[in-house]
C-alpha cells in the first residue's frame, strides 16, 4: 500500500468487548450487525476507511477467547500469545471496516456498525465470520481491536492536502470503506467512483458533498472487469489527482499499474489495499510473507 501523507507516529488501539444489538439485511450479499459495549465511550473511529480487527467466538463458545496480554506498539508479543492458543479455541480474527458509529446524549459512541459480505453460493463457501453474522442474535458477544483516537494509522485514505480529484474503485468487500470515504470528501473535489457488487439489490445510497460520478458494476448482469471499465473512462484533467483502490489483491495491483504506467499517476498518489486474495482465506493470506 502506498499513501501520500505520513501516518501518525502513535497508533493507539485497544480492545473493546462488544454485544450484538440487532442485525439488518442491506441487500442479498450484505448484512449489517450493530454492536454496543460498556467501554465504547473510549472508542474514536476516524471515519473514511477506518479498519478494525474483529474477534468472534468459535462455534459452541459464549465469547471469543483472547490472550490476557495487551497489544503493544508493534503487537508482536500479543500476536505470539494469540497464536499459542490452540487454533480450535482461539478467537476467529477477521479484518473489517467500521461502517458507522452513533453517539449518545453525552457525545460518546454508544453503537458501532460492521457490514458483513454474505456468500450466497452455499454454506461450504461461507467463512466463519459470514456464518457467525448470519446466525447472530441480540446479546451475542464479540470483541474488536479498535482505535482509541480518531487520527490513527488504520485510516488508510490520506490524500494530499491540495488534491482536487479522486478516482475510487472498490468491490463489495470495500463498499463500507468506499461509502465512508465518499461521506468524508469535501465539496471542493470531484470524484470518479467505480463500485462492483454481486447483485443490483446490493447497490447502496451514496451521501457526499463532492461532485461525484458513480458507475455501479453488477456481476450478475455480466459487467466488464475493473480494468476494462477504467480504461474506457475519460478522466478530467487534474492538478493534483489521487486514487483510492480496495478489493481483491490481484485486481488492485492491476489497477495501480494502469494508473501509474498508462495514466501517469505518481505512485505516492495511489493508495491500494488488498482486502482479500482469490483462492485464499484470510487466515491463509496472513501466513504469506508479504502479509507480514
Amino acid at each position: 500500500m502506498t499513501v501520500t501523507a505520513e501516518a501518525p507516529a502513535v497508533t493507539p488501539f485497544r480492545f473493546f468487548d462488544l454485544r450484538v444489538v440487532r442485525t439488518r439485511q442491506l441487500g442479498p450479499s450484505l448484512l449489517r450487525v450493530v454492536f454496543t459495549g460498556d467501554e465504547l465511550d473510549r472508542f474514536h473511529g476516524g471515519g473514511r476507511d477506518q479498519s478494525l480487527s474483529l474477534f468472534l467466538p468459535q462455534p459452541g463458545q459464549h465469547a471469543p477467547v483472547l490472550p490476557p496480554v495487551e497489544p503493544g506498539d508493534d503487537g508482536r508479543a500479543w500476536h505470539a500469545a494469540y497464536r499459542a492458543i490452540p487454533a480450535h479455541e482461539r478467537a476467529v480474527m477477521r479484518s473489517y471496516t467500521l461502517s458507522g458509529q452513533r453517539r449518545g446524549p453525552a457525545g460518546t459512541v454508544e453503537e458501532i456498525d460492521i457490514d458483513f459480505v454474505l456468500h450466497n453460493d452455499g454454506p461450504a463457501a461461507a467463512g466463519p465470520a459470514c456464518r457467525w453474522a448470519e446466525s447472530a442474535r441480540p446479546g451475542d458477544r464479540a470483541a474488536v481491536l479498535g482505535p482509541a483516537i480518531a487520527d490513527n494509522a488504520a485510516v488508510r485514505c490520506r490524500p494530499p492536502r491540495d488534491f482536487d480529484h479522486i478516482l475510487m474503485w472498490g468491490d463489495e468487500t470495500a463498499l463500507p470503506a468506499a461509502l465512508g470515504v465518499l461521506a468524508w470528501l469535501p465539496a471542493s473535489v470531484s470524484a470518479h467512483v467505480f463500485l462492483e457488487v454481486p447483485h443490483r439489490d446490493d447497490i447502496q445510497p451514496i451521501v457526499t458533498a463532492a461532485d461525484v460520478t458513480v458507475t455501479w458494476l453488477v456481476r450478475a448482469e455480466g459487467c466488464v472487469t475493473a480494468l476494462e471499465s477504467l480504461r474506457s473512462t475519460r478522466l478530467p484533467d487534474s492538478v493534483s489527482p489521487y486514487a483510492w483502490l480496495a478489493g481483491e489483491c490481484g485486481a488492485m495491483k492491476e489497477l495501480r499499474r494502469h494508473l501509474v504506467r498508462e495514466r501517469g499517476y505518481d505512485k505516492r498518489a495511489v493508495t491500494f489495499v488488498g482486502y482479500w486474495k482469490r483462492g485464499l482465506s484470510e487466515d491463509a493470506l496472513r501466513e504469506q510473507p508479504a502479509a507480514a
